[in-house]
């Protein structure tokens, strides 16, 4: 891991330095965008927003989705919009979509596990922790990798969808036969970051219970996304939390 930025947060009027990690592989692959103005910007914006208000994730999970999965390792990327901004209930925890092990499961991510139960037929815990497909290569990657809690979309245009926008180009650049899981319009926007030619691409839309009777149920993600793997002689994903 390597520093990329600190933070000082004050605890109960305690001052805690807290250093903002990144694993050695992302740090090579965006080695230009931590020198581009916009990210020393980001920066400090990032800190003055952690030092004066309730920020989530905490700061050494900002970039969790990248190291839990190295980029090497990266086989799947599901891209969400902002992190969680409530604190109670449920919390971010550096994953687009997850939560803590603890935590009630948010009704987006419920409606995740119907599609995921309907489509391979095998029940799931009760868990929210998405943690084991990112261990396995799924890069849960939220546009926004920080919010104001109880603001949603407090921190967007600030410069990260700059730099996860970067995160999907250089992928889509060096790796091949990625799966690009895109739930709802704000994702598949993005859909003009990637080679089409060498990847796959899965549309529909978002599984939040305002639009997932719209075309997320019955869309099959997980099945037509370990049909591809298989296909490209990569190991598929184990979904089953």
């Amino acid at each position: 891991m390597v520093i990329i930025f600190d933070i000082m947060l004050d605890l109960q009027n305690m001052q805690q330095k807290m250093n903002v990690r990144l694993e050695q592989s992302w740090l090579a692959l965006l080695k230009n965008e931590f020198e581009a103005d916009y990210f020393k910007s980001l920066v400090t914006f990032v800190r003055e927003e952690y030092s004066s208000q309730i920020v989530a994730p905490k700061p050494n999970q900002i970039f969790r989705a990248l190291d839990l999965c190295p980029v090497d390792n990266v086989k799947v990327v599901v891209i969400g919009q902002d992190p969680y901004h409530t604190l109670k209930g449920y919390r971010a925890n550096g994953l687009a979509f997850s939560v803590n092990v603890q935590d009630q499961i948010p009704p987006s991510l419920r409606n995740i596990y119907t599609e995921l139960e309907n489509d391979l037929g095998q029940k799931l815990s009760n868990s929210g922790d998405l943690t084991s497909w990112a261990e396995q290569g799924v890069l849960l990657l939220n546009a926004t990798l920080t919010v104001r809690a109880g603001q949603a979309g407090s921190h967007q245009n600030k410069g990260w969808e700059l730099f996860t926008d970067a995160i999907i180009s250089k992928l889509s650049e060096v790796k091949d036969h990625l799966v690009f899981i895109l739930w709802g319009s704000y994702a598949r926007r993005k859909s003009g970051l990637i080679d089409k030619n060498k990847h796959k691409i899965i549309e529909s839309a978002h599984p939040s219970p305002l639009s997932a009777a719209n075309g997320f149920f019955g869309s099959k993600p997980f099945s037509k996304t370990n049909k591809w793997l298989v296909e490209n002689n990569l190991e598929p994903i184990n979904w089953i939390i």
